[in-house]
């Protein structure tokens, strides 16, 4: 069974341009280091994504695999999960929680629990995934915020 991390980081952007940003999957190759591809396999009615593809390439972690999204209303609340076990996940949940803050701003929280097909000590996981998780909200931040306001 996986163990959930979560990690948050302020983001100076309202809560709209952040969910734009995390839901223009096809752009992830252009700002977030590890993800090398990106393709929308299935849309919902409203063209939001509702599967998508990902081959990434980490270094010590390279994988191709497919997740489901589903979205809050007011996109507060973006969740997925993996489809089906790929070559190194057998599960991975997620989640962006987006909360707009009083001056203007976003507070991201981001959710993660991954099973790896391969064992790996605790302490070890412990720290990629804080790793991963770290450098996923600092390049989305980046990204977020290198943006014109609208």
């Amino acid at each position: 069974m996986a163990d959930t991390s979560t990690q948050s980081i302020q983001v100076a952007a309202p809560l709209a341009r952040v969910a734009a940003v995390i839901c223009d999957f096809p752009s992830y190759p252009e700002w977030a280091e590890a993800i090398k591809q990106v393709t929308i396999v299935e849309e919902y009615e409203d063209g939001y994504a509702a599967q998508v593809a990902f081959r990434i390439d980490a270094g010590v972690m390279a994988d191709e695999y497919t997740l489901e999204y589903a979205y809050a209303d007011d996109l507060s609340r973006i969740e997925w999960h993996l489809v089906a076990p790929s070559k190194a996940q057998k599960s991975q949940e997620g989640s962006y929680d987006l909360v707009e803050t009083a001056d203007g701003g976003t507070t991201v929280t981001y959710t993660l629990a991954v099973e790896l097909t391969i064992g790996m000590l605790g302490m070890f996981r412990r720290k990629a995934e804080k790793m991963i998780m770290d450098t996923a909200l600092k390049e989305l931040k980046r990204r977020v915020e290198s943006l014109p306001a609208a």
